[in-house]
């Protein structure tokens, strides 16, 4: 993740945020207290896709949410269902990936790592479907995989993620 951080003269301070899924967040604290999230596009910086304007006291219970103070995860990194030793997870696939922009049947998946990609959402369709080997990965995409908790997090490290 990379935090800029600049001040607003007679404002504030902003923080302008690039993060590991190369999601841009610009979040404004103004002087009275008050914080402002703006929220872009990923395919365009400059266009805002979403903002919302909190209190002092709203973004503080918001911090304590995200910090983990009212709800403690389980130790488990995503979304998981468990069914003995088969596991389904999503994973979004992360920009630079070695994956990015390969066919699954190239990459070999199965037989690399055990593991099955059972569907696809790609980045930009609300539709999901039941991937073959040729199959293109992107950047944003969401793997729905089944196989073994160790296997899942082979492919993930090798796979899915950007190293960084």
């Amino acid at each position: 993740m990379n935090i800029r951080e600049s001040e607003l003269p007679g404002i504030g301070c902003k923080f302008e945020i690039i993060t590991r899924n190369q999601d841009k967040l610009v979040i404004v604290i103004h002087d009275d207290g008050r914080r402002e999230i703006y929220h872009f596009d990923s395919d365009d910086y400059d266009e805002v896709v979403s903002s919302v304007t909190l209190s002092d006291q709203e973004a503080r219970q918001i911090a304590g949410i995200l910090g983990g103070m009212a709800y403690k995860p389980k130790a488990l990194e995503s979304v998981e269902f468990a069914f003995d030793d088969l596991i389904i997870e999503w994973f979004q696939v992360e920009p630079n990936a070695p994956a990015v922009n390969k066919k699954i049947g190239d990459l070999d998946i199965r037989s690399q790592f055990g593991v099955t990609v059972i569907a696809i959402k790609k980045k930009h369709s609300q539709k999901s479907h039941n991937p073959g080997p040729d199959t293109v990965i992107e950047a944003g995409d969401t793997l729905v995989i089944s196989g073994e908790r160790q296997q899942i997090k082979e492919i993930i490290s090798k796979l899915l993620s950007n190293k960084e």
